[in-house]
């Protein structure tokens, strides 16, 4: 989301108050793949605030949805990195930049 007064930012963490595993706010930086890998685990939200014009590689696999069914059950696993987690199906993961027109590619 394009939010350069950061109302997305209030609405998604309010909206988050009713999700029972709640949300994590991070920034671009050291923690963020940590929080990733955990959040997909256990379904929690993640918000990540202050997205610039480049995006790390190592959110590709989050970004393309790239679930893999194993077995018989609803969820699958996902692959980031070089760990293959179970995906739950009630995580999101929401992006924020204050940029007024920034240009991402498809």
């Amino acid at each position: 989301m394009i939010d350069p007064q950061n109302q997305a930012n209030k609405f998604i963490k309010n909206l988050s108050k009713e999700h029972p595993e709640g949300i994590d706010v991070v920034k671009l930086g050291d923690t963020l793949m940590r929080t990733l890998e955990l959040a997909v685990q256990y379904g929690k939200w993640v918000l990540l605030e202050g997205v610039q014009k480049e995006l790390d590689a190592s959110l590709d696999p989050i970004l393309a949805q790239e679930v893999v069914k194993s077995g018989g059950s609803d969820s699958g696993v996902i692959q980031i990195g070089d760990k293959t987690l179970a995906y739950n199906n009630s995580f999101k993961f929401y992006m924020t930049t204050t940029l007024p027109n920034p240009h991402y590619s498809p």
